[in-house]
């Protein structure tokens, strides 16, 4: 085979490969769900979805809650967001988000918010626990009280003994996603047999104190220090 037959030949071969790759297309990463390539690593996540049942059980919608907030809706930055423990402490604990979820075990709950407005709201919640937190920070024997404090400078206030006796979570979130800013995101407490108004959202100070006289936002415009739900949350 001559110099020019070789050439024809490998011409000939180009517009094959040429023809081919038209035809059936360049390969590609394999792609996700979503519509994304697959990350080296393994599949990418996509956003949670909310779930409307659990056990049996139907949930509320995180769109049911109706907005009552003192200052309305707190949007956080993650990277600028701090929750503190402190007042009748061993140590003063200053924690990052991140530092919570990672820290600490979490939980799932299954609890009804029920507003002094007269509507009601079945959620799944997801959580740590506080009584983690408040021995992590260590109680001082003369603490018999803890206020909370949410970045709208609301506040309530719980004995302490309602806080290390239960299985009450600060929830992080619900119905398997991330908590809304409308709902409390970073985190909400999770007063279960509380009044919703106990429910305090955007927590950033956790304080123990001496004081059971202690009296948060509604409270001292004449709600229930205790909030509990089978008493008149109005006294």
């Amino acid at each position: 085979m001559n110099s020019g037959q070789v050439i024809a030949v490998a011409a000939g071969l180009i517009i094959v490969a040429v023809i081919a790759l038209i035809l059936v297309g360049i390969p590609q990463p394999p792609l996700q769900p979503g519509g994304g390539a697959a990350a080296p690593g393994g599949p990418a996540a996509l956003p949670a979805v909310e779930v409307r049942s659990y056990q049996g059980t139907d949930l509320s919608s995180v769109n049911d809650f109706h907005e009552n907030s003192i200052k309305g809706p707190q949007y956080i930055n993650e990277s600028d967001y701090r929750l503190t423990v402190t007042g009748l402490t061993n140590t003063t604990d200053v924690y990052t988000y991140s530092n919570v979820l990672g820290q600490y075990p979490n939980y799932t709950k299954l609890v009804t918010l029920h507003c002094v407005e007269g509507w009601d709201v079945t959620i799944l919640w997801e959580g740590i626990q506080v009584r983690d937190l408040i021995r992590h920070a260590g109680p001082d024997p003369r603490a018999n009280t803890v206020v909370f404090t949410a970045h709208d400078g609301y506040t309530t206030s719980f004995p302490l003994d309602y806080l290390m006796n239960r299985d009450i979570i600060m929830a992080y979130r619900m119905n398997n996603i991330t908590l809304p800013a409308e709902r409390g995101y970073p985190f909400e407490l999770v007063a279960e047999e509380k009044w919703g108004y106990k429910w305090i959202k955007w927590i950033e100070k956790i304080e123990l104190t001496s004081n059971p006289d202690y009296r948060g936002y509604w409270e001292e415009r004449g709600y229930s220090n205790t909030g509990d739900l089978n008493q008149s949350y109005f006294l």
